[in-house]
């Protein structure tokens, strides 16, 4: 059998266990973090690490998540957290929304509350969303957040003043509020020389954040009419030219966001604009803007999770205190960071505030996200989300670039997902 689905069954049959004890108590003197990028640990270092003893070491285990790489790593740690020596066991691991579930039902994330210690009240002022994902079956939160993710469309403000004739976002807004609005500008942006969206995944997270039913009912693919509209939107889209062909993440997708860069837009939350927009010589720094968009959405997040079998509970509960639920800490990041934090009173302090965001020439963005965050859903996630997103992606790039018809491209989808999930069916 696979390595990957060995593992994840693991973690996923242990669910309805308790493997670990939570250890009170005497504290330990090293704290093992495992994260794949340095998100958290600037957050950490800067705006916790002061807090803690001056006697415990701290490790940061950063493994990458292309291909898999993070959840691997960690499952592997995981998998022998029982018997590991006190200074190696994992004390805090952290996880993102696509495959939160995994961890969240199993027994190797602590319960927030019982086990940590945090109080319904110290949690009362985070948005809804972000504890509705870390919720397992039973009604255990299994881990918080310092952040929330709505997003929004990012644009370029010289081309709106020259599409639109106006760069206010609440103006912009206007001529983007639905998909045939927004189609609409995207035919004035090919005919002036522009591209609406850079390319063909541009608009994914748009659609699948929207979804009515999730990738997955009992062992059956569901494919929702979200999904369907992206496909249909895409391939249009790469027909007539209002993207530029490229993927997510690829040079020429992030090369288009420089001052030179003839794409219109980019769809994302607060964190986009810090983490996959170049922000040095050459880019187009101060050119941009935030508006809602077509739909609101969110996309991302990081959540908090105590390891089961740590032996520093005390200090977790104090770090998470700290950096998820005192309003003081969110607005300071929220400023310092730019990250729309996880608290509702700091988030429209920030947003009644003087506080201008350069890089988005001087716009307090934070206001419009508000309302987005407070309106997100997670009702419709499931453990699969991450290997069907990718999965759909990878597949259809062949559909809109010509190399197969959509049948084809959708026989691809079901292969790719029946091979990493083969309990499934059509």
């Amino acid at each position: 059998m696979n390595k990957k689905i060995v593992i994840g069954t693991c973690l996923m049959a242990l669910a309805a266990t308790s493997m670990f004890a939570a250890k009170k108590g005497k504290q330990g003197k090293v704290l093992n973090i495992y994260v794949w990028n340095d998100e958290f640990t600037s957050r950490f270092n800067d705006y916790y690490a002061s807090k803690l003893p001056k006697d415990v070491k701290v490790n940061f285990i950063q493994t990458p998540n292309q291909n898999n790489a993070y959840q691997d790593k960690l499952d592997e740690a995981l998998l022998k957290q029982a018997k590991a020596a006190a200074d190696d066991k994992i004390d805090i691991f952290l996880v993102e929304a696509d495959y939160a579930l995994k961890y969240v039902d199993s027994a190797y994330s602590l319960d927030v509350m019982k086990d940590v210690g945090l109080k319904k009240k110290d949690l009362a002022n985070q948005f809804q969303y972000t504890k509705d994902v870390m919720t397992d079956s039973k009604g255990k939160l299994k881990g918080v957040s310092w952040q929330a993710c709505p997003g929004g469309f990012v644009y370029r403000r010289s081309m709106a003043k020259e599409l639109l004739g106006t760069d206010d976002p609440a103006k912009v807004q206007e001529a983007l509020a639905d998909w045939d609005k927004f189609d609409a500008v995207a035919a004035k942006a090919k005919a002036a020389g522009y591209f609406m969206v850079s390319g063909y995944d541009d608009t994914f997270r748009v659609f699948s954040d929207n979804v009515k039913s999730p990738w997955v009912k009992g062992n059956k693919i569901v494919v929702d009419e979200q999904i369907k509209r992206w496909v249909k939107q895409t391939k249009e889209y790469t027909d007539k030219g209002y993207n530029n062909k490229t993927s997510l993440w690829s040079a020429e997708w992030s090369n288009e966001m420089m001052k030179d860069g003839k794409v219109f837009g980019y769809f994302g939350p607060a964190w986009f604009v810090d983490f996959s927009m170049p922000h040095g010589d050459g880019s187009a720094f101060g050119d941009w803007a935030f508006c809602k968009g077509p739909q609101g959405f969110s996309w991302g997040g990081t959540w908090i999770c105590a390891a089961a079998g740590t032996d520093n509970i005390d200090i977790i509960k104090d770090m998470m205190l700290t950096l998820t639920c005192d309003k003081e800490t969110m607005v300071a990041i929220a400023k310092g960071a730019g990250d729309f934090t996880n608290n509702q009173p700091a988030m429209a302090e920030v947003a009644k505030s003087d506080y201008k965001n350069d890089f988005l020439g001087g716009q307090n963005h934070m206001e419009f996200f508000i309302g987005s965050a407070a309106s997100v859903s997670k009702d419709c996630m499931s453990k699969y989300d991450q290997g069907m997103n990718e999965g759909i992606q990878q597949a259809m790039k062949d559909y809109f670039d010509g190399k197969v018809s959509e049948e084809e491209a959708w026989t691809n989808f079901y292969t790719i997902v029946q091979e990493k999930y083969p309990q499934l069916k059509k």
